[in-house]
């Protein structure tokens, strides 16, 4: 009988994204997405809204139909969630206050994760040329660019930041690209 995963090719891309996923985060997503869910005695919908996805993209992301998360704010809170249910079950008094928590956690990205662009966006007029600049010394931010992924220093951030919480810093600007 032939293996069902090789018959199907929606069931061939699912198993390639799966390992992704694993590749990416160390295990496939729906691994992690049960273990919040089952952990925090929530449903999925209830966990997309408290790291700040929609329900349906955090289905695609257990389901194997998408690979990766977009925003890494996401990946820092669900690996926040992760760092709190290593240290034992969440009491249900105190699961809101969590989850309430976990998702006004500031990012670079604004308290909520929001992208901030408008914020920083001029007002409409012409075009002002901008005075060439000399290129600037490389710092820590762009070489930690250059070695691993935004989401990837979101989530050393987020496991840095209770005992060295100047080295996240630097790891959340080097996520958002900022200097």
């Amino acid at each position: 009988m032939d293996d069902p995963r090789t018959a199907d090719p929606v069931a061939q891309e699912i198993a390639r994204n799966r390992d992704r996923q694993s590749a990416i985060y160390g295990e496939p997503l729906d691994e992690r997405i049960r273990r919040l869910t089952t952990g925090l005695g929530i449903t999925q919908a209830r966990l997309a809204a408290a790291v700040g996805l929609s329900p349906a993209m955090l289905s695609q992301l257990a389901g194997g139909r998408r690979v990766k998360i977009g925003d890494p704010a996401v990946l820092g809170r669900m690996t926040a969630l992760d760092r709190r249910l290593a240290h034992g079950p969440v009491p249900d008094a105190e699961r809101d206050v969590l989850l309430a928590r976990v998702r006004q956690e500031p990012t670079p990205w604004g308290p909520t994760g929001a992208c901030r662009c408008a914020e920083q966006t001029p007002a409409a007029g012409p075009a002002v040329p901008r005075p060439r600049r000399a290129p600037a010394e490389p710092t820590a931010e762009d070489a930690l660019r250059g070695v691993s992924a935004p989401a990837r220093l979101v989530a050393a951030a987020a496991e840095l930041a209770p005992a060295f919480p100047e080295i996240a810093e630097v790891l959340r600007r080097a996520a958002a690209g900022r200097r």
